[in-house]
């Protein structure tokens, strides 16, 4: 029997080797990916909040409905090495699976689905389009735009106790302060911060399912 009742997780670099924010920056070019991908590894490893770079990034690189849709497609192409069956089985031991990100949910909502996880599910952030389809900006009062924000939508949600929280980044930390454990996931990348303050490390799925389901 698990341990566990709940599990959430991140996206970006623990679903998917990808880092979805990049990965558009990319298609402005070279200069451009490399300044977003200098801030998104701030942000990540905690030197700067995020709260001062994420509408920094998303308005320098104001993606189209049609390039959220290419990263959904890309994000599955990227998928962690055993994550959906490993999700599959959880689900099949009755806990109850929730996604935490702060990336775009019109790229983050079909990834999930793909992976067994419902709409209703998945915590993102909304991007915004005009009529003739183009950038309009982002959901600012998004929790999930801030350090602290994924404990305070956490607490939101009152899921089944105990909650297994998994993710790489700095911002994952946060679900601690609301009652989770916190298994970091380095098999994409290793931030030494949130490794620090972490429960569990973890580099594989293979790995989550023997803690979750031992």
């Amino acid at each position: 029997m698990s341990a566990y009742r709940s599990i959430v997780l991140d996206v970006d670099s623990t679903l998917t080797g990808i880092e979805g924010i990049d990965w558009l920056a990319e298609r402005r070019g070279p200069d451009l990916a490399a300044e977003i991908g200098e801030l998104t590894r701030q942000a990540m490893d905690g030197t700067i909040p995020i709260d001062r770079l994420y509408g920094r990034r998303l308005d320098l690189v104001r993606p189209t409905p049609e390039e959220l849709a290419a990263l959904a497609a890309a994000y599955r192409a990227a998928a962690a090495p055993g994550a959906r069956e490993v999700l599959a089985q959880f689900r099949e031991a009755g806990m109850q699976l929730r996604v935490i990100s702060g990336g775009i949910r019109g790229a983050v909502v079909p990834f999930a689905q793909w992976l067994g996880i419902p709409a209703v599910a998945v915590h993102a952030v909304e991007v915004r389009f005009d009529g003739q389809g183009r950038y309009h900006g982002w959901d600012t009062s998004s929790p999930l735009a801030t350090s602290t924000g994924k404990g305070t939508l956490l607490r939101s949600l009152d899921l089944p106790v105990p909650i297994l929280a998994v993710g790489d980044g700095i911002t994952d930390l946060a679900m601690r302060s609301a009652g989770a454990s916190l298994a970091v996931f380095t098999g994409f990348v290793r931030r030494e911060a949130v490794v620090q303050g972490a429960d569990h490390v973890l580099s594989s799925f293979d790995e989550l399912r023997s803690l979750v389901l031992p």
